[in-house]
């Protein structure tokens, strides 16, 4: 959605080339450049390559999609050390190094730009916590707090920062939930627009978000989530 907003997209990856590769090939049908980058998040070195290769193919960057995330929980007295710390490393520290990197590119060129970082309903505070992936939701509300950290401190220098915290929306990661007629009632029960979402209600928030319509959004997170969290 970003590419028809007019947008050259480059695609990061770690392990699914040919769905990148799929998404770059849309995305040049549109008339726009686009390519994809194999980094994986949660190593700085990878992620600082993958920003010197975005610059050199675009000349510059302007906005920032963090939406690197994995899902995978356990009873907190079951689970393993390392399964909260790939959780953490990936949802949480991937965006810090991520956004680090979109900031220097933003305050050395001077040209202002836009961080649009992705949580999710299960983050805690007004929303809730999802029993049983406590590593999943320290992740996710960690996401928020760094969201409004960073809006304050980058906001003067003419960088938004943003968050858009999606319910249930249809991808590989929730499969197993909406092929399970029984367990999807038990939550469309509580989205009162009565439906899973689709990654285009996610984009068209992140095309507002990127845009100048947005320029006095900072440091907010928006609920993309049919309505789970009034109910």
């Amino acid at each position: 959605m970003l590419a028809k907003a007019g947008a050259d997209v480059a695609i990061n990856y770690v392990s699914h080339r040919e769905e990148a590769e799929k998404v770059v090939s849309e995305v040049k049908s549109l008339g726009k450049n686009s390519l994809s980058v194999k980094a994986d998040v949660s190593k700085k070195a990878e992620i600082e390559e993958m920003m010197k290769l975005v610059v050199g193919t675009f000349g510059k960057l302007d906005i920032l999609v963090n939406n690197s995330g994995v899902l995978g929980g356990a009873p907190v007295v079951d689970m393993k050390e390392e399964d909260w710390d790939r959780i953490l490393s990936v949802n949480l520290k991937g965006q810090f190094l991520c956004a680090q990197a979109a900031a220097r590119q933003f305050i050395a060129k001077s040209s202002g730009g836009r961080i649009i970082n992705l949580s999710s309903v299960a983050s805690g505070g007004v929303g809730f916590g999802a029993a049983g992936f406590s590593n999943y939701s320290a992740s996710k509300g960690g996401v928020i707090g760094f969201t409004e950290s960073l809006a304050g401190e980058l906001g003067p220098k003419g960088i938004r920062v943003n968050a858009i915290a999606p319910g249930l929306i249809e991808s590989d990661m929730v499969s197993g939930i909406t092929a399970n007629k029984e367990v999807l009632a038990g939550i469309l029960v509580r989205v009162p627009v009565g439906r899973v979402g689709k990654p285009e209600d996610i984009g068209a928030m992140a095309v507002f978000l990127a845009s100048d319509e947005s320029d006095y959004c900072n440091g907010a997170t928006f609920y993309v989530d049919g309505g789970w969290l009034a109910t």
